[in-house]
């Protein structure tokens, strides 16, 4: 015979249950792809869509430019098979962008997603992006400092910018590994969000990540062998040559579009911009941009292995696609997603 108190914890575990299914039930659904670049995500997530009549948004820094299409590796109209899509294509190259305006923007994309009675889904490799949407985190109150923001501004004219990333380096490490020390705008932002609070961007990021999300969200990280990622990224770079990326970058600057742009920062344009300016010659500048994407991969999955709730999938341990999406759909059909 069970015990009276075996009995009520049974009892009250089954509620517990119960009031969990009906929290989760009560926020609307959100489904999330990413993992690091060139890992396989574009296709699987279009099979996504289509099983659950999702729509996506794009979680990638770069895709949201117009004619930087090539060396972002950008979704092509007949592979988005007739599946929504959004924040590709919406912004010039010369136009700010930032996870501020992404959040917002993002909001509103799965506002009227939900009204159309589909799922959101965010797909991208952008972890601050996503992270910023899942947790709603709270930018309004980050103050700004014009004038101690132009003096580093100035600095990385005068000194480059891996002299302000050391300077990061040293007040807040856990920044620095995250920020790369081309994305000179997140760098001067942490330097500031520093000497006007006297606390790291990082701890700042990471109470918000402590809040509990909106949604009732299913968080994927597609991601494979690590030699077998690194052969992918080198093949891709190949490829992103032969569809003619070189002359890309040779349009995007007759338009323009100057180096000193954040999206002219991208990877893929700031090595080509080099080379095309007699700095490196194109077997250089095609090495150094493969060894960069290599470490902009691995920065990528060491963000993801930080954050919470998080369901991996190691794509060596399928056969295919096919497998990956009843996996995958197996697990929203536990979070009651589907």
């Amino acid at each position: 015979m069970h015990s009276f108190s075996n009995i009520v914890y049974v009892s009250l575990r089954s509620f517990d249950l119960q009031m969990e299914r009906r929290c989760s039930m009560a926020k609307h659904p959100l489904i999330i792809l990413t993992g690091p670049t060139s890992v396989g995500k574009t296709a699987l997530s279009i099979n996504l869509a289509k099983a659950v009549n999702g729509e996506i948004i794009s979680a990638d820094s770069m895709q949201v430019y117009r004619y930087m299409n090539i060396g972002t590796a950008k979704i092509t109209p007949d592979e988005k098979q007739g599946v929504p899509h959004y924040l590709i294509d919406e912004f010039d190259p010369d136009e700010d962008f930032n996870v501020v305006k992404f959040q917002s923007f993002a909001k509103k994309y799965i506002n009227d997603i939900y009204n159309r009675g589909k799922i959101p889904i965010l797909v991208g490799g952008t972890g601050f992006y996503i992270q910023a949407v899942l947790y709603d985190i709270d930018f309004t109150n980050n103050d700004t400092d014009n004038e101690y923001r132009n003096e580093l501004e100035q600095l990385a004219k005068e000194k480059g910018n891996l002299y302000l990333h050391e300077q990061l380096e040293q007040i807040d490490p856990a920044s620095a590994e995250a920020i790369h020390p081309n994305n000179i705008k997140r760098v001067i932002r942490a330097l500031e969000y520093y000497k006007l609070t006297g606390e790291k961007i990082s701890e700042h990021n990471e109470e918000q990540k402590k809040k509990t999300s909106p949604y009732n969200y299913c968080y994927f990280v597609l991601n494979k062998d690590r030699a077998k990622l690194y052969q992918g990224i080198e093949k891709r770079v190949d490829q992103m040559v032969q569809n003619g990326l070189l002359d890309e970058v040779k349009g995007l600057a007759a338009r323009g579009y100057t180096r000193d742009l954040v999206s002219m920062q991208g990877l893929g344009y700031k090595e080509i911009l080099s080379y095309l300016d007699g700095e490196y010659s194109l077997d250089e500048a095609l090495a150094i941009l493969k060894k960069e994407t290599r470490h902009y991969a691995k920065r990528q999955i060491t963000w993801f292995k930080r954050e919470k709730d998080v369901i991996w999938i190691n794509k060596d341990e399928f056969e295919n696609d096919d497998d990956i999406l009843t996996y995958m759909l197996k697990q929203l059909e536990k979070k009651h997603i589907t």
